[in-house]
């Protein structure tokens, strides 16, 4: 019929070797035949290299969010009253970048290492009336910080939710766990022996983790082990908690666009 025959032998020399150019057999209209096309996966590439699945391996937080439709997570606070005035941007899906100035130094430097263990970004600029003292300042950052979170999760879809981390700090060693399940918490055990680290008084700490559970709508319960240096033992909850949200803030592939919960709401 004019055809190329399949499996047609290919004449070789007297060496064995093919010869180079080897003319094409064309049928009767003169037409090489066409070459079949190529199935999915074929010569070495692997369907799920082809149409990689939602939320699949090596896809960043960033991806999975504009994945399921969502926009960058992320939110801006302003807080106005008679004691104070902040303005804070927090970025959920960020690489740790902060830039803090709240006029408290120790305060500024728990929330810059908090922004960079957790990859936060994290913008605050806040006045207040420390010439009275450090309290009003300090609780309306962390408030701001506590609204700005839960701001930025919306509606929670698809986060891991419940996430721990131990943290050690010289001497000293923390724990923090954390639940976004939308359910306000907060329970701190731990010992300070001096009145105050830097301008910030030790007393104040636990009253500013419970403002952003409270703001957040999350369980935080933190607990010092053990330690000696105060210091050492605030950084080492403030760097557990950082470390926590960000495991808990995670989008789970598995979860897709879900509500991490039975009740099917947070």
């Amino acid at each position: 019929g004019g055809e190329a025959p399949e499996n047609r032998p290919v004449r070789r020399g007297r060496g064995g070797e093919a010869p180079e150019n080897r003319p094409v057999w064309r049928g009767r209209g003169g037409e090489a035949p066409k070459e079949a096309p190529r199935p999915a996966g074929a010569w070495g590439r692997s369907p799920r290299k082809q149409t990689r699945p939602a939320g699949a391996w090596g896809r960043s937080p960033q991806e999975n969010s504009q994945f399921q439709g969502e926009t960058m997570r992320h939110a801006s606070i302003t807080r106005t009253t008679g004691e104070t005035s902040i303005e804070l941007h927090l970025k959920v899906d960020g690489n740790g970048q902060a830039a803090v100035n709240t006029g408290i130094g120790f305060l500024d430097h728990m929330l810059t290492l908090w922004a960079r263990h957790g990859l936060f970004d994290l913008k605050v600029q806040a006045h207040g009336d420390l010439h009275v003292d450090e309290h009003h300042t300090a609780e309306d950052v962390c408030i701001c910080l506590g609204r700005a979170l839960d701001d930025a999760l919306g509606e929670r879809r698809g986060i891991v939710r419940t996430a721990h981390s131990f943290v050690p700090m010289d001497e000293a060693l923390a724990l923090v766990a954390v639940d976004l399940g939308g359910r306000p918490y907060c329970v701190v055990q731990a010992e300070f022996v001096t009145p105050r680290v830097g301008m910030l008084g030790t007393d104040l700490i636990f009253h500013l983790l419970e403002s952003i559970a409270l703001q957040g709508r999350l369980n935080l319960h933190a607990q010092v082990l053990y330690g000696r240096n105060d210091h050492h033992k605030v950084e080492a909850i403030f760097k557990a908690l950082g470390r926590a949200l960000d495991t808990a803030t995670r989008l789970d592939p598995r979860q897709a666009d879900s509500i991490p919960s039975t009740k099917g709401v947070l």
